[in-house]
Formats: structure tokens, C-alpha cells, sequence
């Protein structure tokens, strides 16, 4: 959870002023969280609700998210989301924008099986983006989150993506130059995989992420969420993370956190410094 919460505060401000580097500082005072922290709480707070049979997922994730969602409405949703959020019988509208994949590590975090991330993060995500784009992108996430927390690796969480998912046939290096700012999942969600797949530890999945460009907080978050399953997340990065979320952002993630434990790794180095 907080994985993706970090990417997207790390992507906030290179969101519209892309940086095609990884030679930056992590948390300036212009970083925040923007909706894909909220709708991720969100989730995972209609996920906790809803347990232990997810009888009632949908219709508790709807209310999580609503209720959550507006009491923060300039955090950056895209217009339908945002009547979506704030309208009084939210259906579905056929979306494939990258919000679907955004939102989902909480799936891949509660699930005890990879069929019930696949299961999981499909029923949340298709209360709002059911284009059948929109659940693949949210399904490839929450999968690779769940291979990542089960000790797959690399190799065997792309082969799975590969073969069930999205070709992923280039480099970061190949894409750097030419990548462009895309909300779609077919256009982000292989991009974030493959900024994981190169990566060498948790902050260099987030450097490697933001340094393609895009749509930097969204591609940081998913990125960022994989990631966290696969290496856990350094404590310096971690509290300095914390710093930007109010208190109702913070409750959220302890509830969640107290449910799914994380893991936070002890050793710290500068946190302004490039990996490499």
C-alpha cells in the first residue's frame, strides 16, 4: 500500500513537468498525494470491510471511496471520476485510463491465492472502469504484486505478465526519448512493470519510474506498489512518505497496515542521492 503511496508522492510534482533523469531529490515540499493515494486507501479500506467472504466488495469499495474521495475533490481526478465520486448512483463508464491500476495494490496485498488477486482486483476495479482494458491493467498489477510478495522472481512475475498480460519487448532506455504523457493502462501499465523489472532496490524502482516521464505520479504508483512486495521499503523513505499524509490518510494506512503488516527494511542511505 504505502509502496504505491510513495511513487505517487515521488511522481506528484513531475506529473506535468516531466523529468527524463533519475537525478533527483525524492520529497520536496511541492510532493504530495494525489488521488491514487486516496482511491488506494480507499480500497483497501472497502477490502478490510468486506472481509472475511467479500460478500458485499463492491458495494462497501463504492462507499469507502465516495466517502474518502470527497473529502478530498482537487486531488486530481479525471472528470468522469470525479462525477463518479461524487454522484448518487456511480455505475461503471466503460474506462480503460490508467486509474484502474492506480488504486489496486491493495488486491494484490490481501490476496491468499493468485486467483483471488486476479478475482479481487477485477470486483474493484469494474465498479468504475470496466473496459475490459481497465481489469486487465488493475489484473497484471495486482498479480505481479501478489508473485512479488510470494517470492517470485523478476524473471518469473515477466514471464507470467508476458504470457497472460502485455508483451514487454523493450528497455527503458529504448522508450526514455520518445515516451509521452498517457492515461490509458495499455500505455502506463507496461511502462510500470518494466521500471520495476530493471530495478535494483526499492528507490530504484521509483527513480526508474519517474525517469521515463508520462504520467509520473500514476506509473511512480504502480511501480512503487510491485515494488514494495518484491524489496519492502527502506524506513528513511518511509517516514519521510509519512510526513505528507494528514491525519485521516494516516489512519487509513494503520488500519491497513495493521491488518497486512509491512515490510520496512532498517538500513538507510541518503535518501537525496541517485542510485548507481
Amino acid at each position: 500500500m504505502l509502496g504505491a503511496i510513495i511513487g505517487d508522492i515521488v511522481g506528484s510534482r513531475f506529473e506535468w513537468e516531466n523529468y527524463k533523469g533519475k537525478d533527483f531529490e525524492l520529497f520536496i515540499k511541492e510532493c504530495m498525494p494525489t488521488d491514487d493515494s486516496i482511491m488506494s486507501l480507499a480500497i483497501g479500506a472497502g477490502l478490510l470491510k468486506s472481509q472475511p467472504d467479500y460478500e458485499n466488495l463492491e458495494k462497501n469499495t463504492i462507499d469507502c471511496m465516495q466517502s474518502l474521495g470527497r473529502q478530498y475533490p482537487y486531488c486530481g481526478y479525471g472528470v468522469n471520476f470525479y462525477f463518479w465520486i461524487f454522484g448518487d448512483d456511480p455505475k461503471p463508464y466503460n474506462s480503460y485510463g490508467n486509474g484502474a491500476s492506480m488504486r489496486v495494490s491493495a488486491a494484490g496485498t490481501v490476496a491468499s491465492s493468485l486467483e483471488e488477486a486476479l478475482a479481487l482486483s477485477k470486483r474493484v476495479t469494474a465498479i468504475s472502469h470496466n473496459h475490459p482494458e481497465g481489469i486487465k491493467g488493475a489484473q497484471a498489477t495486482a498479480a505481479a504484486i501478489y508473485l512479488a510478495k510470494t517470492g517470485s522472481t523478476k524473471e518469473e512475475i515477466k514471464d507470467y505478465i508476458n504470457q497472460n498480460f502485455y508483451k514487454i519487448d523493450f528497455t527503458l532506455d529504448e522508450i526514455r526519448d520518445t515516451y509521452e504523457f498517457n492515461e490509458i493502462c495499455q500505455r502506463t501499465v507496461p511502462q510500470a512493470l518494466e521500471a520495476f523489472f530493471e530495478s535494483m532496490d526499492y528507490e530504484d524502482a521509483i527513480r526508474n519510474a519517474i525517469s521515463i516521464g508520462g504520467d509520473s505520479d500514476t506509473i511512480g504508483a504502480i511501480c512503487g506498489s510491485i515494488a514494495e512486495a518484491y524489496y519492502g521499503i527502506p524506513v528513511n523513505i518511509r517516514n519521510q512518505a509519512l510526513s505528507y499524509l494528514d491525519d485521516t490518510l494516516t489512519l487509513c494506512l494503520k488500519q491497513f497496515e495493521e491488518a497486512y503488516p509491512p515490510v520496512i527494511i532498517s538500513g538507510e542511505k541518503p535518501i537525496g542521492l541517485p542510485m548507481g
